[in-house]
Parts: C-alpha cells; structure tokens; sequence
C-alpha cells in the first residue's frame, strides 16, 4: 500500500476525467449523455459524477476516492458540511422507535442533534461516558440501531475505546459511526478497530486552510449508498469549487498534521504545571489518565486541546483577549491557530442545563496551527501570565 503522502496526492487519479495535471473545477449542475439508455442508467446510479451535481460530480468523485484510501474504507461520499454528514446519515440508518447511543463529551451540534432534534423524531437516545466501555453495554437496549462515538472528544479530548466499541455493536448487530476530524486519517484510521463508518468535518484539517465548509463519509458501499439516497432528497450538496478546494488542501494533510502534533503537544506541557491552569486537556502527556489508550490507536494526538482556567468563564475570556497569534474563532484545523471558550460558542447549540453538564464554564479550546512551536508556547505562556497577574 502507498504511504498517505503518495495517496494524497495520486489516489483521485482514476476518477479524473481527463489528462489534466491538475483537476478541473467542473462547475456545472447538469450534465449531458448521448442517448435514452444513457440517461436512464446515470438517473439512477448512486454516488454518480456525470449527470446532475446533486447526484454527484466529478470533483466529489476525486475527494471521496481520496478519503476512502486514506481511511481504508471501500467508498466515500461529500456532503456540505460537517454537519450535513452526521444528520444525513442518521437519517439514512434510524427510524422512530429506534434507540441511538452517543457520548456524553462531544461536539455541541451532535449533542443537540441527539438530545434535541431526534427525540422529536422518534428516536430514543442516551449519552453515556465514553471513558468507561462497559457504559456503552449498560446504555444497550432491543431497539439500539446505532452508536456514535467521536474520539479524541470536543471539547474534552476524551478518548473512546473504539476496539471495545466496535466489539459491543457488532455482537448486538448495531452500526458504528465514528467522528475523526480532531484525529484525522493521519493520526487514526476507526475502521482499523472495526468501525463501519467515518465522518469528518472535512472543513477542518481536512481542508486545512479555513476557506470550505465540507463534510465526509467513508464506509462501505452498501452503507454510503442508503445515506446518499437521503442526501439526493436533503439535498446538502458540496458546491464543485469546495470540493475542488477540499481536495487541493488534503494533498498537503500529511505535512500539515506533524506540525500539528508537535504543537499542541509543546502547548500542552507548557501549559500543564503553570498556576492559572488547573487542568490541561490533551491526551498525549504520559501523565494523562487515558494516555495509553490514545497511544494504542493513535499515531499521534493532533493539535486541539482543551485548557481549564483556576479562574472560571471570567479568566478563559481574558486569556483568550490576551493571546497575540491564536485569534477568536470557532473552527480548527487550519493552519493559523485558533481559540475558542466553548460555554460562550455552544449557548446556541444547548440548553443552559446541557451546557453545564457537558462544559466547564472555564475551558478554552485551543488549536494549534502550523506557526513555530517556539512563537506559539511563548505566546500561550505570556497570556496565562498576564491573566494570573490581573486575576
């Protein structure tokens, strides 16, 4: 098997419809055919590129033969955003009176869309604490359909054992969806442990430069066939110039995520004994209590990480007015560095009760960029020491 630099760049080879070295953006809604046959047999072919943009394009076809290489999955398809991914395919997989199991830490628009947008569907769920496996057997019901999990968490960075997972659904013929954007194929590869399909926010380090809202999926055929079936009717279609702009990005994923790993590691040990800190989240010190489960599935920890403040919500946001290269925004995965205090940016997201029980009102999420590691510590470092002054 190539090595993921190679596959980066040359797996969409043979979906490119031309000689082109570097692919076209093709930037139509509609494509044409010769003939009825034709016609009919493109109308109904599913992750197709060559008959309506909603159905799929060209530049979809050469992201998703890219995706499904490096995640080792038989297929993959795009969607528009992180977000159209997850709920397309839990549309795709459940149906009322079915049972959906999640995790307590995770991403605020997957805890709405479990806590909120699903119960009035139907759809029974529970959230359990994925630090503890055998949570996941006890949360277990006859209707359980399928469960997600997202590791390492947002904005925690917990770590779920997805070996124990995957064993658990599969002896109880439940599906597994697993949200990689914080690990990236890079750093970790779910479907090595057995789980059946992979999402990304593929805006993220994905894309890499914070300029395309985009989503992804990569599982088996038969699995991404009925979600593209939902997809074709929710229409969340990736515009071509995203998808072109997605795939131009990931050819540079395996030299941007090193730089990743070394920084958010560098940021976490900075961080980690200085006294306006009482915790750091990032499982890549040795000294963090799922450090070895991370080390077993991961190949390196990625560069978000979670900084708990002795101060509260108050110093969190003064730290974040104080740091000099990472800037206020809600997204990561780029290759500036980007700061965020979660109990601020997921109000919209949560209920003031699901927000206290899943944010500590003193968290910045913190993503480092590609920017040198020196410049980065020394900036966090001066931050934390100014607002430990003032506080």
């Amino acid at each position: 098997m190539p090595g993921k630099s190679t596959i980066t760049v040359h797996a969409d080879r043979k979906v490119h419809p031309d000689r082109s070295v570097a692919p076209p953006i093709y930037q139509t809604a509609a494509f044409s055919v010769e003939d009825a046959e034709t016609f009919a047999q493109a109308a109904v072919d599913r992750r197709g590129k060559d008959f309506y943009t909603r159905y799929g394009n060209p530049n979809h076809a050469q992201v998703a033969a890219v995706v499904a290489e490096l995640e080792g999955t038989a297929a993959a398809l795009v969607t528009a955003s992180g977000m159209a991914a997850l709920t397309t395919a839990v549309l795709a997989l459940v149906s009322a009176g079915d049972h959906v199991i999640g995790q307590k830490s995770t991403y605020g628009g997957t805890a709405s869309v479990l806590l909120n947008l699903l119960p009035r569907l139907g759809v029974s769920t529970t959230l359990v604490n994925q630090t503890e496996p055998e949570a996941f057997a006890k949360a277990l019901t006859p209707k359980t359909r399928l469960i997600l999990v997202e590791t390492p968490s947002n904005p925690l960075l917990q770590v779920t054992d997805l070996r124990a997972v995957a064993d658990l659904a599969r002896a109880h013929d439940v599906l597994t969806l697993t949200d990689n954007t914080f690990a990236t194929p890079l750093n970790q590869r779910p479907t090595d442990w057995g789980i059946d399909l992979v999402r990304h926010s593929a805006t993220k380090y994905l894309n890499g430069h914070s300029d395309v809202s985009a989503g992804v999926l990569a599982g088996p055929a038969e699995l991404l066939d009925r979600i593209w079936d939902v997809g074709l009717l929710t229409g969340a279609v990736l515009g071509p110039i995203d998808a072109w702009l997605l795939l131009r990005g990931m050819c540079t994923l395996p030299l941007r995520v090193p730089r990743h790993n070394t920084n958010g590691m560098a940021l976490a040990e900075a961080l980690n004994d200085h006294p306006a800190v009482s915790r750091v989240h990032y499982p890549g010190p040795t000294t963090h209590p799922q450090h070895e489960l991370a080390a077993d599935q991961m190949s390196g920890f990625g560069g978000v990480l979670g900084i708990e403040f002795t101060g509260g919500f108050e110093m969190a946001d003064a730290f974040l007015g104080r740091l000099r290269y990472s800037r206020r925004s809600a997204s990561l995965g780029g290759v500036e560095s980007l700061a965020v205090h979660p109990a601020s940016m997921w109000r919209g997201m949560l209920s003031e009760d699901q927000l206290a029980e899943s944010v500590p009102p003193g968290l910045v999420r913190l993503a480092a960029g590609t920017e040198d590691t020196a410049d980065l510590v020394a900036d966090v470092l001066a931050a934390a020491d100014a607002v430990l002054t003032a506080n």
